[in-house]
């Protein structure tokens, strides 16, 4: 049986494998269930508010220095590239943390297509003629 990772989405933890009440970031039940050994990484939500969806998911990971102490990063893959940013200990752990870190590795949005355009091409495909005056029809009946 695979194991769910944990999701955190409008401020709250969603974990299966949490019992007990709805942990909520920036508490200390949140940093209490950052510390503990069982949570090794949970994925961010990335809620884009002008669209009124989630665009993806940033991974965040505890990982180990050699010297025994944990840190976290955050992890998010954009097309190949696989981008890592350094968050820290667990008490930089917090909402404003995420959430600057989310809006770097949001999805850029390239301006928005001109209407004309496709209106233009519409026209230019299914009103173009099949043949002009000097070419041979392609289908002769």
């Amino acid at each position: 049986m695979t194991k769910s990772i944990p999701i955190v989405q409008d401020g709250i933890v969603l974990d299966d494998q949490t019992d007990g009440p709805i942990i909520r970031l920036d508490t200390p039940a949140w940093f209490t269930w950052l510390e503990a050994p069982t949570t090794t990484r949970f994925s961010y939500a990335l809620f884009n508010r002008s669209r009124g969806y989630i665009d993806g998911f940033m991974t965040v990971r505890k990982e180990q220095r050699q010297r025994g102490t944990a840190y976290w990063s955050v992890y998010r893959r954009q097309g190949r590239r696989l981008r890592k940013v350094y968050v820290g200990p667990s008490t930089a752990l917090t909402e404003a943390r995420l959430e600057q870190i989310a809006a770097q590795l949001r999805p850029r949005a390239g301006p928005p297509p001109n209407p004309h355009f496709f209106a233009l091409k519409a026209a230019n495909v299914w009103l173009r003629p099949l043949c002009t005056s000097h070419e041979t029809p392609l289908l002769s009946f």
